[in-house]
């Protein structure tokens, strides 16, 4: 049996009775973090011009933030630019990048549809993320440091199986999805910082649903398009550099949905910096330390995250939010880093520009102690009377396995993002649907929520 005849396998048989409370209480976190920064994202450019060059034909599946519907793939390709394209969304252990913004696009697309409920969501999502992290295990973080764009090039097979999930595509069909998504796996690294790091995720999430919808129909593909010594693990990582022992050994036991679980970021920037800004804000109300004060801010974070995050003078809004030097900068000035500070020009104000200056960056000179072990960060801030105080994390907050956000933190992360673009009314609905989601006979009942005319954005 091939390895996308074995994974599809098991996405035919993971049923509703396998989900535990903890998985769907995950996913359910998963699924209103997700749309509440999509909301959020609909109102940027990159998800505008999505829209304008790919959304033409009329369908029946939502733009979120607009009062459009559009055919499925669309709308998967523009809510999946939305939902990564302020750097906010969820993130999770095994992955090494954002692992719901590139299926629960393709997902509540395709969902709305074959009008599908709140149980059938949850398990295709459930299905898709466990089918994305498995392969990342065995391929990361190898994968991940060559320059490949994890998020994309492995997200794309998680939008394949929840889609296959959701279609009760049988095995064969799932199977032939997850080869096709072995040729529909993209996404550079180079990119990062440009409006071509949430497109990576938006055609992650309509090339996975393609995928599925082509296996439906008969499409084919070599079954052994995954392991083929021109094949994907061999293409991407190389001989060598991966392990399909590590993507088979497990399924379920726990789903990684429960365990690492979803880490919900707290600032609207890579997750590479929150440790740091942490500790900085930390430091600031501890001391109540002012701009003025500083004469030096040294940083420490580990050597893999510090390569795409090392950006002393960021040349956009989008490259801000990857800049270890202006978050730190401006949860100094501000005592906050919040979505205003990656909208326009806010990243050439003159005194964070100066404080900039005062950020020097390094790695820390030891190794990662294991895979997942390298969100720590250092901070140590220097003032004008030779004072020097220093703060260390390991983790952000939100971020520690198998432990979920603070259910209010969540919420009013939810309500913020939300508000940039619904009223406080329907904001409140789509909350409380998500939290009764297995009740929802129908997802469009949630979508409806989620359209705003011209005239409310």
């Amino acid at each position: 049996m091939t390895l996308a005849e074995e994974l599809a396998r098991r996405i035919v048989a993971t049923r509703r009775a396998d989900l535990t409370p903890q998985a769907v209480d995950y996913a359910k976190i998963g699924l209103l973090d997700t749309l509440g920064v999509a909301l959020a994202g609909s109102r940027e450019d990159a998800s505008r011009i999505g829209e304008t060059i790919c959304a033409a034909e009329p369908g029946p599946s939502t733009i979120f933030g607009r009062d459009r519907r559009v055919n499925p793939l669309a709308a998967a390709f523009v809510n999946g630019i939305a939902a990564n394209v302020l750097d906010y969304d969820d993130c999770t252990d095994h992955l090494g990048g954002h692992p719901s913004a590139p299926v629960l696009p393709a997902l509540i697309a395709l969902g709305e549809k074959m009008n599908a409920s709140g149980r059938d969501l949850l398990l295709a999502y459930v299905v898709g993320f466990e089918t994305e992290t498995q392969i990342a295990k065995g391929v990361n973080f190898h994968h991940y440091e060559k320059g490949w764009h994890a998020t994309a090039t492995l997200g794309v097979f998680g939008a394949a199986a929840g889609c296959a999930k959701l279609l009760n595509l049988d095995a064969q069909q799932t199977a032939i999805a997850m080869s096709l998504s072995a040729s529909f796996s993209c996404g550079l690294k180079s990119n990062l910082g440009s409006m071509a790091k949430p497109l990576h995720v938006g055609h992650a999430a309509r090339n996975g649903m393609l995928a599925a919808l082509l296996a439906q129909e008969g499409f084919t593909a070599n079954a052994d398009a995954l392991e083929h010594e021109q094949g994907f693990l061999n293409v991407f990582n190389s001989a060598g550099n991966y392990s399909t022992a590590r993507i088979l050994e497990k399924w379920g036991t726990p789903f990684d949905i429960a365990l690492p679980g979803i880490s919900i970021k707290q600032y609207p920037c890579c997750v590479s910096v929150q440790s740091a800004i942490d500790a900085l804000l930390a430091l600031v109300h501890e001391h109540d330390i002012k701009p003025e004060q500083v004469t030096r801010i040294d940083t420490l974070t580990y050597a893999r995250r510090l390569a795409h995050t090392d950006r002393p003078q960021p040349r956009s809004a989008l490259e801000a939010k990857l800049s270890l030097q202006y978050c730190l900068a401006r949860a100094l000035v501000n005592r906050e880093v919040v979505l205003a500070h990656f909208a326009g020009d806010a990243y050439r104000e003159t005194e964070v520009q100066r404080v900039m200056n005062l950020v020097h960056a390094a790695a820390f000179a030891h190794d990662v102690p294991g895979d997942n072990d390298d969100y720590g960060a250092e901070v140590r801030i220097s003032t004008v009377d030779g004072h020097t105080c220093m703060s260390s994390i390991n983790r952000p907050v939100g971020h520690d396995p198998g432990v979920p956000v603070p259910a209010a933190l969540l919420k009013e992360k939810f309500m913020r993002c939300a508000s940039e673009v619904l009223d406080a009314d329907r904001a409140s609905r789509v909350y409380a649907m998500t939290q009764d989601l297995e009740q929802l006979r129908n997802i469009n009942e949630l979508t409806a929520q989620l359209i705003v005319s011209p005239s409310h954005r």
